[in-house]
């Protein structure tokens, strides 16, 4: 099974969420050929997260965010996570599923 690394895009001054950040972070992976999974977060205000599969580079990645909205940060919250849940990270607890 694939391994995802899973980080957070956050800022307190610049939005993140309806400013169609995940659609331009999309398009940049499309045109670069990098394999990517978006998605708002729920649990978290003005937060985007974002997954690579496990030990791929994100740094240009975080570049492209940084330039593109600034005064955000990028933040490795997860790692080696199996078919990952993005909008809430607690449901990417494998243990909530266990008998």
């Amino acid at each position: 099974m694939l391994q995802w690394d899973v980080y957070e895009i956050t800022s307190k001054e610049t939005p993140v969420i309806g400013v169609m950040c995940r659609g331009r972070i999309r398009k940049f992976c499309i045109k670069n050929n990098i394999t990517i999974l978006l998605e708002n977060a729920v649990d978290k205000e003005n937060t985007v997260r974002f997954a690579l599969q496990h030990n791929e580079s994100p740094k240009s990645i975080q570049k492209y965010i940084q330039d593109t909205f600034p005064n955000t940060s990028v933040t490795l919250v997860r790692e080696k996570i199996v078919n990952p849940v993005l909008s809430k990270l607690q449901v990417n607890i494998v243990e909530r599923y266990e008998q």
